[in-house]
């Protein structure tokens, strides 16, 4: 895909997508997140998930559930931005963008081979993890650079100002 935003899919089309890769035998990783001012935290975190298979799908949080999840001022990106942003990114291969309180529909309607999150999480406390693996999938984490969070970028701005 040459342009990004070809990339930003709505569910159907990410379903069709993966399940497209999937039938080529690609393993589909599943990750998701609000990616509000993108860092190297984020960039390290990603491109090490999509390393554990073919194809990345990324559901991302839409700027409602953003607000609900992180307070009234967030995100400070939108998310037409952070969804091209993140679309950019050459190891991100579908952007989807979610709503709901949990990604929870989204990996049903994706069906990925690997769900991944960082390693702040437990397998067991993933949402989606038994989805996944009740199909045959694999649940896992990978570590986290630290030192980088959104929040902790906010407030190290806001002490400069």
């Amino acid at each position: 895909m040459s342009n990004t935003a070809d990339k930003i899919m709505s569910w159907e089309a990410g379903a069709a997508a993966a399940r497209a890769w999937q039938a080529e035998g690609k393993k589909i990783v599943f990750t998701n997140g609000c990616f509000d001012i993108v860092h190297l935290g984020h960039i390290d975190y990603l491109e090490k998930a999509r390393n554990l298979g073919h194809k990345m799908v990324l559901g991302l949080n839409t700027d409602a559930s953003v607000s609900k999840l992180k307070g009234p001022l967030r995100p400070v990106v939108n998310e037409y931005a952070r969804a091209r942003l993140m679309a950019a990114l050459e190891f991100v291969d579908a952007v989807i963008l979610f709503g709901e309180p949990t990604p929870l529909e989204l990996i049903q309607t994706i069906c990925p081979d690997i769900l991944v999150k960082g390693d702040d999480y437990t397998p067991q406390n993933i949402v989606g993890a038994d989805f996944v693996v009740e199909r045959g999938g694999e649940v896992l984490t990978v570590p986290l650079v630290q030192g980088y969070s959104t929040s902790l970028l906010i407030e190290k701005i806001k002490k400069g100002y």
